[in-house]
């Protein structure tokens, strides 16, 4: 049971209703249970996380490359309810069954711009964020461009965000459980 109570979300008001509704018209209608809390808690937070979101959304990167992030970084800080959420959101990107395991092992998929991601990303979480040249050569190498650094940047920093509230809070997973 999540740590932080939180009230029906069809019983909010104000800025808590609105940034609701606003995570409803993103999220098909339903609220999930981390933004339920965040709304709940800081709904200006929740507002500026989703505008990160559309950013990233908009951004030059797939979104098989923003799951492909997302997955792996929330895999490396043990977030499980970001795990199972990133799990479905990327297979909706059409990332198989068997490529989220290896995305989750931080092992090679068989595609080789996917598997210089997976190593890049790898390489910040595991050195603090300090890379040397051959890491950014490498990423470059496979086509990734300085724009996309930066929204690469703008990926991990927003899953670890949600990763930490979620420690914090050990948000109940209210997505398909993942095997």
């Amino acid at each position: 049971m999540s740590r932080i109570a939180i009230p029906a979300t069809r019983n909010a008001t104000g800025d808590t209703a609105d940034v609701y509704a606003r995570v409803r018209a993103i999220a098909g209608g339903s609220v999930p249970n981390l933004f339920a809390a965040l709304g709940h808690l800081a709904p200006a937070t929740l507002n500026a996380a989703l505008d990160a979101e559309a950013a990233l959304a908009s951004s030059s990167l797939s979104k098989q490359d923003l799951e492909t992030i997302k997955l792996l970084v929330s895999e490396q800080t043990g977030c499980d309810y970001c795990v199972a959420a990133h799990v479905m959101l990327g297979k909706m990107t059409g990332l198989t069954p068997d490529t989220l395991r290896h995305i989750r092992a931080g092992q090679p998929t068989g595609d080789a711009r996917r598997d210089a991601l997976i190593g890049f990303v790898l390489n910040l979480q595991t050195t603090r964020g300090t890379i040397d040249e051959s890491a950014l050569a490498a990423i470059r190498a496979a086509g990734y461009s300085d724009t996309q650094l930066a929204e690469i940047s703008l990926a991990i920093a927003m899953t670890i965000f949600t990763n930490t509230f979620n420690r914090i809070n050990d948000t109940d997973v209210d997505f398909p459980p993942v095997n």
